[in-house]
């Protein structure tokens, strides 16, 4: 360790910047966010310092006078030429200040470290000036695991102090702060549920178990299969989890993300196989959250958009446990990026439509898909069909016979942004057979529509050259 890491308290002490520039500025930023009492002394302050500041900071527009320094607990040295910078440096650190002089490491005291402010929850990076830029980028990854609500979960945890210390016993209470803030009752402030976290909070400390052991659940979409297309909310509460029901369409390279002790319970389900009924999954999940757990039901895709998301949030607020959302970018926004289309071309189409391939009670290959057919048929833009594979001919067919043109071009992309990603294209009239010879079996998206001629993918005369050279393809 180079340096010592200490916080300090700047609250209405005053601190001194030597400087009128860019470098003063960002020094006073970070003042200002500590609550100092900030004076900017300098002849020449630039117009957008002096307009940022004015207001909040003393500016003093003059040469500085050793007297400048009495009493400041900092002073930052922000200013080009190296002598007055070593003068000013000097008369500081003589007046009991702890001294920073910008780009001159040998002058400081102290320097200024990359931080996470988080309210009560702040984390500083230094590399003792060795490499800044490799200390920003550290920050910008601990700062995508840190709950954006830290803050209010430290000042939630600090109003239940003096509780804690009345009603838990001391040997007890460091267990007690482990348990809270790794448990359910720390996840529904993060949530933004306080008012149920104060319940709970106050049935843990005055003992009635009984309500103690009410979980959360969070329903959250993991993306088309990319670990990189997952949000920070969805990274953090995955981390989070005691218990992670899945489907099928979650990659294992999300699953990977888990906590290692976590239990992952898969619960996908195919083409007219269902793994585990959707009530078994429901009844599941409730269980699992009144044995106090963390649960998360991680979804491909955006749960809220085919993903029945809506049911489970139901049944699970019908059974009075708390649980929250989390959206994830749904299949068709992520593949059809991936595939280079866009699905709302200026050129091409101004609006989609997002419709499901199956039945309500059944898989792909389940009943026909109930559908206005009609109505589809006539859109002039885009339409988008989830989990559509199995009923891909009558999707053509009920469509061509309502008016669509078969030579509308389409395009089907299987496992969308992950490696094994298979994108194929064509026309309307030929559905059946582009899924036949891309080899295509799901989960697949098909978009249907003038946009699907921009796709980057293979058409049937690609797949025919393809399929009549094996060996070239095998040797590849």
């Amino acid at each position: 360790m180079y340096r010592f890491p200490a916080y300090i308290d700047l609250q209405g002490r005053h601190v001194v910047i030597i400087g009128g520039g860019g470098a003063a500025l960002r020094k006073a930023r970070l003042m200002l966010a500590a609550h100092a009492d900030v004076s900017v002394i300098w002849p020449d302050i630039e117009p957008d310092t002096r307009k940022e500041l004015d207001g909040q900071v003393s500016i003093i527009a003059r040469e500085p006078v050793d007297t400048d320094f009495k009493s400041a607990r900092l002073a930052f040295i922000a200013i080009e030429d190296v002598d007055a910078a070593r003068r000013w440096a000097g008369v500081a650190r003589d007046a009991g200040a702890l001294v920073n002089t910008v780009d001159d490491p040998e002058l400081c005291d102290f320097n200024t470290p990359s931080i996470i402010d988080r309210g009560r929850l702040t984390v500083a990076i230094s590399t003792d000036g060795a490499g800044p830029v490799f200390g920003r980028a550290l920050r910008s990854k601990i700062e995508a695991m840190l709950p954006e609500r830290a803050d209010a979960l430290l000042e939630f945890a600090s109003s239940y102090r003096e509780a804690v210390k009345g009603k838990i016993a001391w040997d007890d209470r460091r267990s007690f702060w482990e348990a809270f803030f790794v448990g359910p009752i720390a996840a529904q402030v993060l949530a933004g549920d306080k008012k149920h976290a104060h319940e709970a909070m106050l049935s843990v400390i005055n003992g009635k178990e009984e309500k103690t052991k009410i979980g959360i659940v969070h329903i959250v979409g993991a993306g088309p299969g990319d670990p990189e297309l997952l949000t920070l909310k969805a990274f953090r509460i995955i981390q989070s989890a005691d218990v992670i029901l899945h489907d099928r369409l979650v990659s294992d390279e999300i699953l990977a993300l888990a906590r290692r002790d976590a239990d992952r319970l898969y619960v996908g389900k195919a083409k007219a196989n269902h793994a585990v009924p959707q009530e078994k999954i429901e009844e599941r999940m409730i269980e699992l959250a009144r044995e106090g757990k963390i649960v998360v039901r991680l979804k491909g895709g955006d749960p809220m958009v085919f993903g029945r998301g809506g049911e489970e949030l139901d049944a699970l607020r019908a059974a009075g446990i708390r649980a929250f959302v989390t959206p994830g970018i749904t299949a068709a926004t992520g593949c059809a990026a991936s595939a280079g289309m866009a699905l709302t071309h200026r050129d091409y189409a101004q609006a989609v439509t997002f419709v499901t391939g199956h039945a309500k009670d059944g898989g792909e290959s389940s009943g026909d898909p109930d559908l206005d057919w009609v109505a589809l048929a006539s859109l002039k833009n885009t339409l988008v069909i989830y989990m559509g594979v199995g009923k891909a001919g009558t999707i053509a067919s009920n469509l061509i016979s309502n008016g669509r043109a078969p030579a509308t071009p389409v395009a089907v992309i299987e496992n969308g942004t992950r490696e094994n990603e298979i994108i194929i294209k064509g026309s309307l009239g030929e559905l059946t057979s582009l899924i036949d010879a891309g080899g295509i079996a799901g989960p697949a998206l098909i978009v249907i529509g003038d946009v699907a001629s921009l796709a980057q993918g293979k058409t049937l005369q690609n797949l025919a050259t393809q399929s009549s050279t094996p060996q070239e393809r095998h040797v590849a």
